[in-house]
């Protein structure tokens, strides 16, 4: 057993393969789960806040009150139902089918006739606040707007100055939640395939009895390391490249990157991922531990703590100090700025070289736990 043999390596990688070949699940896990799952992000989830329902309460009939109303009526943030009373959708506020209820009230005809714009009323849904923030926002826009465009409300700078201000959203122009949520599922992905499934392979030997076959043959162990992790390094890769194709075609997902970029950013990070699966494995030596614990220290971090639906930044700040140890944290940023932005190198770069620094560590500490059961 001297030196590193690429033959003995490859005759273990044949062997590896062909008990993926025979275990259905592998395939469940690595190719129809990964597709649910982004399904799932960019179909069902969604944190677009368009279309919001609400209510207009309209107490006045004069011109300017239904002016008012339509103008909310003809806002794409919002899906308006029209009432006279607060009584008449005051339920509909309850039981959730509306998020808020904007009242004109009965004297805003007489204030716009004496030159300034009434105040409305704006009741907003508190058991959800980002939507009830957003309708707050939005639906004050819209009164502004409307009184500007009345002559209710002027700038009075835009006499000397005229500006005209034009909004504009770098890489994500409409805002739409798909263009970040698909490309962060492509991590999950990655955590899942890399993490969860390299977690059983040496579980699954030693619960089947052929590690002792293993330990009679002629390896080194950085050789059966090396056969566990090259299978499942290229069966993560095809779940990806998978993940990335429906993300671009299917859901319209753009991509202004390249594909070698993608390619490396997702080597980068399955280092960490198969090292954190094999660590796991090893020091468990059971299948059913091993799933647990990897789905604990793998998929929930990465799913709560990575950026990837929660923002970082609103999080208190011990537990931002705890994201710098999820490895996945620094590949949402790397596979967003591909898809969105393209090949930033000044972005990409250190974080390519936290996630080796991370599979470093991961696969030493694999390789030690794993000698240390094989004396």
């Amino acid at each position: 057993m001297t030196g590193f043999s690429p033959r003995r390596v490859a005759a273990l990688v044949r062997k590896e393969l062909a008990q993926i070949l025979r275990d259905p699940s592998t395939f469940l896990i690595a190719f129809v789960l990964p597709m649910l799952l982004l399904f799932l992000f960019g179909y069902a989830v969604s944190l677009d806040t368009s279309r919001t329902r609400i209510a207009v309460v309209v107490q006045d009939s004069s011109g300017p009150a239904l002016r008012l109303a339509e103008a909310y009526r003809s806002s794409r943030y919002f899906q308006v139902r029209t009432a006279r009373t607060v009584r008449e959708v005051r339920d509909g506020l309850v039981d959730g089918r509306l998020r808020a209820i904007i009242v004109i009230p009965a004297d805003f005809g007489d204030g716009v006739k004496k030159g300034r714009a009434p105040a409305i009323q704006i009741i907003a849904d508190g058991s959800q606040p980002n939507t009830a923030n957003f309708v707050a926002a939005y639906g004050e826009g819209v009164r502004a707007a409307w009184a500007q465009a009345e002559g209710l409300e002027r700038n009075p700078q835009a006499a000397a100055a005229p500006v005209s201000i034009s909004a504009r959203y770098w890489y994500n122009p409409e805002l739409k939640s798909r263009n970040f949520l698909v490309p962060g599922s492509i991590a999950n992905v990655m955590t899942m395939v890399g993490t969860l499934l390299t977690a059983l392979v040496i579980a699954r030997e030693w619960e089947r009895g052929t590690m002792e076959a293993m330990m009679a043959t002629p390896i080194t162990m950085a050789e059966f390391i090396a056969s566990k992790v090259i299978p499942y390094f290229f069966l993560a890769q095809a779940s990806m490249a998978l993940c990335a194709v429906i993300g671009v075609w299917i859901f319209g997902v753009p991509f202004r990157g390249s594909v070698l970029t993608l390619f490396a950013i997702s080597s980068a990070f399955l280092m960490p991922a198969l090292g954190l699966g094999l660590f796991i494995s090893a020091a468990t030596k059971n299948q059913f531990v091993a799933s647990q614990i990897a789905l604990l220290s793998a998929f929930l971090p990465t799913f709560l703590l990575s950026g990837f639906i929660y923002e970082i930044g609103s999080m208190p700040w011990p537990i931002q100090a705890l994201t710098y140890l999820v490895p996945a944290r620094y590949l949402i940023p790397s596979l967003e700025s591909v898809f969105l932005a393209g090949d930033q190198w000044a972005l990409i770069l250190p974080n390519i070289g936290i996630m080796l620094g991370f599979g470093a560590l991961f696969f030493l500490l694999s390789f030690r736990v794993t000698r240390r059961s094989l004396d």
